[in-house]
């Protein structure tokens, strides 16, 4: 799958522990590593430079959200509108019609009403060689949500519509199972999964501009809706680059926020429908962890369906509701974000950081986050694994600076908080190359992260919010 001018990234989703020096970028390693991610960008940056002093870096993403009552009436409403309130959104008021969707994974084929709301155009403050779309919503059973993105590249032509996944919280017998779209490409342009990329950095194209456009399903005949809070899209420009340039820690005395600690070790075996068990659940166990931290945990009717002899049944709950049915992982970034968002007051947003000096800023005001990072062995001391790719928790910092994670990696619950070194960290999770145990070039992540927050965040977490894009 590679592709000129670009080395094809390995999703980091899924977390393929094992032994030092992650999968190669081969075929055989998708089906534990994820699906293909081409490399960011081709602006090369120093390795291992540091910025000079009173120097501005260079933005390298932006991150865009609709979620205001202000916004949503300012999109494109066709049949679909606005609720104002404590939580604007939109909804399903008069249905344009009907379209018939089988679903590729029951292989069952059902008629759906359902109406549309289009971003207003979005011009990039930085032209992207990548786009992630995240949301939240809420999804009853018996509805569904398409989430689609439609851009301009900077030589002035256009993509399709690119489906950028296909949301339901519920998988059961009224509802569809949720789902990205693969074999989506226009030459210039793929979708991997959950992420728009332009197929040659090198060229020198770049999304300039897009639009996001959601449809909201609903059976037929009923008064059922989807309810969709909020939807954005991350669009970045990373530098190529195997070294980052190192952060000085800010927080003179640290911070550590008490966050809940599980292990996705101990659910190995269980339901191997969901992404082969627990050992590759790294992606909703740290994704429960930051949920639980803000006081929300699944309800006893949503947990019936576990076997009651599992410990921690809202890990597997968590997985079986972040598991992409095409993908046939747990680790679609959106995916978790949107799960995130299904439990009250919460908001999931899916964006990219420049430094741990961004990650200080939210530890600060008390918001943790999830990253996403690949390594060997020899790379990050106290880890005891090399990864192809894995998600863990940032819950803060030492004194000096060095990383509190919640690493779901772990032997045991007890076991799961570790320190890691802050400059072997930042470099792992913010670079776009690595070499692997072959020595062969394979890809990072370039500092993606989950957020989940509040749809309240208090006055200090909108500030470090707003300073990071969003609103």
């Amino acid at each position: 799958m590679t592709r000129s001018g670009s080395t094809p990234r390995r999703s980091v989703l899924a977390a393929a522990l094992g032994v030092a020096g992650a999968a190669a970028v081969t075929t055989t390693a998708v089906a534990a590593a994820g699906t293909a991610r081409p490399a960011p960008a081709v602006k090369q940056a120093p390795e291992d430079a540091a910025a000079p002093a009173g120097s501005k870096a260079e933005p390298i993403a932006e991150y865009h959200g609709w979620t205001s009552h202000a916004d949503w009436l300012a999109g494109a409403a066709k049949g679909v509108r606005a609720d104002a309130g404590a939580r604007p959104g939109i909804v399903i008021s008069r249905p344009l019609g009907s379209v018939d969707y089988t679903d590729p994974h029951t292989g069952t084929k059902a008629a759906w009403e359902y109406a549309t709301w289009t971003s207003p155009v979005r011009t990039l403050s930085v032209p992207a060689t990548e786009a992630i779309v995240s949301w939240n919503a809420r999804t009853p059973a018996g509805t569904w949500v398409q989430i689609e993105l439609k851009g301009t590249y900077t030589d002035g032509s256009a993509t399709p519509w690119y489906v950028m996944g296909r949301w339901a919280s519920d998988d059961g017998a009224s509802s569809i199972r949720r789902t990205s779209v693969d074999d989506q490409s226009d030459d210039k342009s793929s979708v991997w999964t959950d992420t728009f990329s332009i197929d040659d950095p090198a060229s020198g194209l770049r999304l300039a501009k897009y639009q996001v456009r959601l449809t909201l399903h609903r059976k037929p005949g009923t008064t059922l809706t989807p309810t969709v809070w909020r939807v954005g899209a991350m669009g970045s420009d990373v530098p190529d680059r195997f070294e980052v340039p190192a952060s000085t820690p800010s927080l003179a005395k640290g911070r550590e926020l008490v966050v809940p600690r599980y292990s996705q070790e101990i659910h190995k075996g269980q339901y191997p429908e969901y992404d082969n068990g627990g050992e590759a659940w790294c992606s909703p166990t740290s994704s429960q962890m930051i949920i639980e931290y803000w006081g929300r945990k699944p309800s006893a009717k949503d947990l019936a369906w576990v076997n009651p002899d599992y410990a921690d049944p809202q890990v597997c709950h968590a997985a079986r509701s972040t598991f992409d049915y095409q993908y046939e992982g747990c680790g679609n970034w959106p995916f978790n974000a949107a799960y995130a968002a299904t439990y009250r007051d919460l908001q999931g947003v899916v964006t990219r950081l420049g430094s741990l000096t961004d990650a200080e800023k939210l530890i600060e005001v008390g918001i943790p986050l999830i990253t996403s990072q690949s390594f060997l062995k020899t790379e990050l001391d106290g880890a005891g694994y090399g990864t192809s790719g894995h998600l863990m928790t940032v819950i803060g910092f030492t004194a000096d600076g060095d990383v509190i994670a919640n690493d779901p990696a772990s032997a045991s619950n007890d076991a799961v908080r570790h320190v890691y070194k802050r400059r072997q960290w930042e470099n792992i999770w913010l670079r776009t190359k690595r070499y692997n145990a072959d020595g062969k070039v394979v890809s990072g992540t370039g500092g993606v992260c989950y957020l989940y927050f509040p749809a309240k965040p208090t006055a200090a977490q909108r500030r470090v919010l707003k300073e990071l894009g969003i609103r």
